[in-house]
């Protein structure tokens, strides 16, 4: 989900759900089958939608707005954005955002499940209202000591999904999701520019060289909260 996407452009109001359909593909950077995997149907149902062969029930529509965070309306009928501020922080209503930012039970560096599924509430362990910490962002552990002393094991922040079309912030601090796992790292810019250089705080660390097409999501570190701040 990185720049180079901008030039896909986002479906008219007047396209069809197919179309809308075809779109969340195309920014995913996965085939049908992999699509189809992520929002947890199978393939040949995929296939029969975007063929026409069968339509694009309420079920099935409801597997996207609960795995990706699309906005139903937009799906349906083209009349909201794409991913809504409040799908895609996690945030639900309100009345968390009065508690203070919800703090999951997610270790951001163990697993490569997109981020985005996992924000529900039964993994809410808590809120932390704390000054600088945007209540809209969900909070979410770091284990390793990869960008230590910036972030130190054990540590919380606060992160942001970044949009298709949002600039990368070069030097910024993200969470790279890839294929098999998911990492926290300096984002440098390549000489290579079909790459990103991954780097960490860490001078035992290595930088790692990634494909951009090899990455599959996005967020962008706004807060870093080390455990003893708040113990």
């Amino acid at each position: 989900m990185i720049e180079e996407l901008a030039h896909i452009d986002t479906p008219a109001p007047t396209a069809s759900t197919v179309d809308r359909i075809k779109y969340l593909i195309k920014i995913s950077r996965r085939t049908q089958a992999r699509f189809a995997e992520l929002i947890g149907v199978d393939p040949s149902h995929v296939s029969k939608v975007l063929s026409g062969r069968l339509p694009a029930g309420e079920s099935f529509l409801n597997r996207m707005v609960v795995n990706l965070g699309v906005s139903k309306r937009w799906l349906v009928d083209g009349s909201d954005v794409p991913f809504p501020r409040n799908a895609e922080s996690g945030i639900h209503d309100n009345a968390d955002k009065r508690r203070g930012a919800p703090v999951y039970n997610i270790d951001v560096t163990a697993g490569c499940t997109e981020l985005s599924r996992m924000f529900t509430d039964e993994r809410i362990l808590g809120y932390l209202d704390l000054p600088n910490v945007d209540p809209s962002y969900p909070i979410v552990k770091v284990t390793g000591d990869s960008m230590s002393p910036k972030i130190e094991n054990g540590s919380f922040i606060s992160i942001r999904r970044v949009g298709n079309d949002s600039p990368i912030c070069w030097g910024q601090i993200y969470v790279v999701v890839l294929e098999d796992y998911r990492l926290v790292k300096y984002l440098r810019r390549n000489a290579d520019p079909a790459k990103v250089t991954l780097h960490s705080a860490n001078p035992e660390y290595d930088d790692m060289e990634v494909r951009r097409d090899q990455i599959l999501g996005l967020y962008l570190v706004e807060t870093v909260i080390n455990y003893d701040t708040i113990s």
